[in-house]
């Protein structure tokens, strides 16, 4: 070892994904990307931000966040589900944007995440 102090906090990492994105692609590319967009600035970003929650990496249809709570990870997951069902109420099940969404207590060392079994 070099002596050097490394970092390591503990944070709760949420993972979501839009269910179904593909086959939603599939359908309506553009319809779904402008309904993806819209519901990230009205619902996702600004719930993430209000439980102090911080977007670690973006891809197409889903996100990594890290949470310095766990407690705060779980609000904001609940929070955008019940967003979610708002926004859908009267969409067509098949062309609903759904997400899927999963947590885990990690340890954050160096700016890297290791779960925590």
């Amino acid at each position: 070892m070099t002596g050097e102090r490394v970092e390591r906090r503990l944070a709760a990492v949420l993972a979501a994904d839009v269910a179904g994105y593909s086959r939603l692609m599939g359908i309506d590319e553009e319809g779904t990307l402008a309904r993806l967009k819209a519901v990230r600035k009205a619902i996702v970003d600004p719930t993430i931000a209000a439980h102090r929650g911080r977007i670690v990496k973006t891809t197409g249809d889903g996100m990594l966040v890290e949470f310095a709570s766990a407690v705060d990870a779980a609000r904001s997951a609940v929070e955008v589900q019940h967003g979610m069902a708002r926004q859908n109420d009267g969409v067509p099940q098949e062309m609903r944007i759904e997400f899927r969404i999963f947590q885990a207590q990690a340890a954050s060392v160096g700016g890297l995440f290791h779960r925590e079994y």
